[in-house]
């Protein structure tokens, strides 16, 4: 690809594949890290994609993969605090598609999300935010079907206890 398409490419697609890494990674400088190596390996790819859902999906499961490479040489991670993240600029992906219609609610449920497991927030965002087919993620993050629906399952039942529990807190 030479240097125009990768500017398309990024314009199209930055805050997407963004959005998975601060998934993954959960924090801000990981995760702009792993975007980084993601785009500077579309740079040097002899790679030829048949469409722009085709690069879209190479680069997520390419960011995938570099989280994941991160979470190996590091021995502790650090949660970012959505404080952190809003201070760095990083806007909340919409929530149509969820009940939630109040900032608060988007934000508390983002927050949510946010502090399960990796393994367990990203195939919730792909499938959610990114309206990606278990087929599809289970094919980005190199998982069989059934473990991205269990995964699925496991995180939609931790993400539901996380928030009663909040809700309970606050009553």
């Amino acid at each position: 690809m030479d240097s125009a398409e990768v500017e398309i490419v990024a314009k199209k697609y930055l805050d997407s594949i963004y959005r998975v890494a601060i998934n993954y990674a959960k924090n801000v400088q990981d995760a702009g890290d792993a975007v980084q190596n993601a785009f500077l390996k579309l740079i040097k790819t002899d790679m030829v994609f048949s469409d722009e859902e085709h690069i879209r999906k190479w680069l997520i499961k390419v960011t995938i993969n570099e989280c994941k490479s991160f979470w190996r040489r590091l021995s502790r991670h650090s949660v970012s605090s959505l404080d952190e993240l809003y201070d760095n600029g990083y806007e909340l992906p919409a929530a149509s598609h969820t009940e939630y219609n109040t900032a608060n609610r988007a934000r508390e449920l983002w927050d949510a999300v946010m502090h399960l497991p990796a393994k367990y927030s990203i195939v919730l965002h792909l499938y959610y935010y990114e309206g990606y087919s278990v087929d599809e993620i289970s094919k980005m993050a190199v998982i069989s079907k059934s473990n991205v629906q269990i995964r699925l399952m496991r995180g939609r039942t931790m993400l539901k206890e996380s928030l009663e529990e909040t809700n309970y807190d606050e009553k």
